[in-house]
């Protein structure tokens, strides 16, 4: 296949779902154009927004699936603005050499904060006197109402998010036990617990800080509902398919759980616009909010930073530092007089070779080089020496195992 020669022109970005607006000062500083869509699109009218961009924003309701990668090879990057990439099939991105980036730490004390919040709310149970005083009824019992000081938190994910959970916890007299399938160095205090069950069994108040993988979705359930204590409570801010919502609606009805707060759920609205339904809605000892754990103007403001600053090194540098699904290469800045040829192939052997000799032949020195691999893909940044023969980057790209090339100069080359 010959290869396509992109127009120099900067990349016109895709940005959906209200992504906060200090992406675009960043964006548009470095030459961007901006489209914005206030809501995530999908069928005909994602497509007919895709075939304008060259890069794409988006949050956790926008879903780029593998037609859309097929469909619109253009892509070169997606910008995550949140935390998951389930929402991006990563490895359709990676065959076509799109790099995926998002911002898995931005949003960590909103979501910290949120947890411990939620934790003196279910322990003193102020949503439900909320509720009850909203109707009318006055009532000053102090019967299941708690202090959280001197209680036992369990963390199940001693991460970013669970170990400032921990940290915060802690100052506020809280006794803290976490497990972690990675062993984590403890802050203050914390301990750390060999297995799951040993979590569950001796916390007060279990709060889950965990990504959706095959070994974590339903890891709460009945079974595990049932090992913890009459009256403890919990709390999930992670992911919706980590918890059996349906055992967990039938032990708080039960009263064997004195409560629970969910921030994420198994089938979540699309839209503002589409109703949503729980069987937790029946139980009022649940706190339900939908899906807020980031959404704070301070975290908010970050991921826009974070992410757009990201899209913009990979534009004009070829930096894939913290990328999802490509290799992770960085080079420092050009120097002037030079050219940055970004390269990213089928893993298979010669490639490198193949290069290094067409460069030769044409007599273009090597300045710097930085090859990363994984199983499938390559990528490779090379620094030479600037020369104006454009048949030399169109040999570069019609290399069969090319996937996708370009140079900083803001011409791209595809096969």
């Amino acid at each position: 296949m010959s290869a396509l020669r992109e127009s120099p022109a900067p990349p016109r970005v895709l940005l959906l779902e209200s992504i906060h607006p200090a992406a675009d000062g960043v964006l548009s500083e470095a030459g961007f154009a901006i489209e914005r869509a206030s809501g995530a699109l999908c069928g005909p009218a994602l497509d007919d927004a895709l075939a304008r961009a060259t890069m794409v924003g988006i949050r956790s309701k926008s879903e780029l699936r593998a037609v859309h990668f097929e469909r619109h090879p253009q892509l070169i990057a997606v910008g995550c603005f949140c935390i998951g990439t389930n929402q991006v099939d990563l490895a359709q991105a990676e065959a076509g050499g799109c790099a995926v980036f998002n911002s898995p730490f931005s949003n960590t004390r909103s979501v910290a904060e949120m947890t411990v919040a939620e934790a003196i709310c279910l322990c003193r149970r102020l949503f439900e006197k909320s509720t009850q005083l909203h109707a009318g009824r006055w009532d000053k019992s102090a019967t299941h109402s708690h202090e959280i000081r001197g209680r036992t938190l369990g963390i199940i994910g001693y991460g970013h998010i669970g170990s400032q959970v921990s940290v915060l916890a802690e100052s506020l007299g809280m006794r803290v036990i976490f497990h972690d399938v990675v062993r984590k160095l403890p802050l203050g205090n914390a301990q750390s617990r060999p297995t799951l069950e040993a979590v569950l069994r001796e916390c007060d108040c279990l709060t889950l800080h965990v990504p959706e993988t095959p070994s974590t979705i339903a890891m709460i359930g009945a079974r595990e509902i049932a090992m913890m204590k009459v009256g403890a409570i919990l709390i999930n801010n992670a992911r919706g398919s980590i918890v059996d919502v349906d055992a967990l609606a039938t032990a708080l009805r039960e009263g064997r759980l004195g409560g629970a707060a969910l921030d994420v759920f198994p089938v979540e609205p699309d839209s503002s616009s589409e109703t949503f339904t729980s069987p937790l809605q029946a139980c009022p000892t649940a706190i339900l909010t939908p899906h807020i754990g980031g959404s704070t103007q301070e975290a908010q403001e970050l991921i826009a930073l974070e992410v757009a600053e990201k899209l913009v090194q990979f534009w004009q540098h070829g930096s894939t530092e913290t990328c999802v699904n490509l290799p992770q290469v960085d080079l420092p800045v050009l120097r002037a007089g030079q050219l940055r040829i970004l390269h990213v192939h089928r893993n298979v052997p010669g490639v490198l070779g193949t290069m290094h000799t067409l460069l030769a032949s044409a007599g273009i020195n090597i300045n710097a080089e930085y090859l990363q691999s994984n199983p499938a893909t390559s990528y490779v940044i090379l620094d030479v020496e600037q020369f104006s023969d454009p048949t030399l980057l169109d040999g570069l790209a019609a290399m069969p195992q090319t996937i996708r090339m370009r140079t900083t100069a803001g011409i791209a080359l595809t096969q």
